[in-house]
């Protein structure tokens, strides 16, 4: 298998394999304002509040905490496609050169990933982020009892 398409087949493992990661939602105790607006206008409301928190994070100084989820990223795509890499080297007769490519392309996924924000992201929210909307919440009626 020539070098290219190893390096296209472990840039493209590791980005499906990975971005496959969702978000948790806040979980909403069915109190009056619940029992009263309804879920699908509630679900507008965790979306009101999920944009604007959104905002508030992008806006408080979050630079070092980009730079740090930038740096994960790239460690965690390196890896991934180091392992990768060097299994399919392994099947075509060179895990060195495999493990190479493959570590090449998770890092050079990984940052790509941060810079797009569409890769490795954990399922668990930003504490400030995660406050943000459950203050929101609560400022809205409702009462967040938790994530999934």
């Amino acid at each position: 298998m020539p070098r290219t398409a190893r390096a296209a087949l472990a840039l493209g493992w590791c980005a499906l394999s990975l971005s496959a990661c969702s978000t948790s939602k806040p979980t909403l105790y069915p109190n009056e304002q619940y029992q009263k607006v309804g879920a699908e206008q509630a679900d507008r409301d965790i979306a009101d509040c999920e944009a604007k928190a959104e905002q508030y994070v992008k806006t408080g100084g979050q630079g070092a905490q980009m730079a740090k989820e930038g740096a994960r990223n790239v460690g965690v795509g390196a890896t991934v496609g180091a392992a990768s890499g060097a299994v399919g080297g392994a099947i075509g007769g060179n895990p060195g050169e495999g493990a190479a490519v493959g570590a090449a392309s998770g890092a050079t996924a990984g940052l790509l990933g941060t810079m797009f924000g569409w890769m490795f992201r954990s399922s668990e929210p930003d504490p400030v982020y995660r406050n943000f909307v459950e203050t929101c919440l609560r400022d809205k009626g409702y009462n967040p009892i938790g994530w999934q």
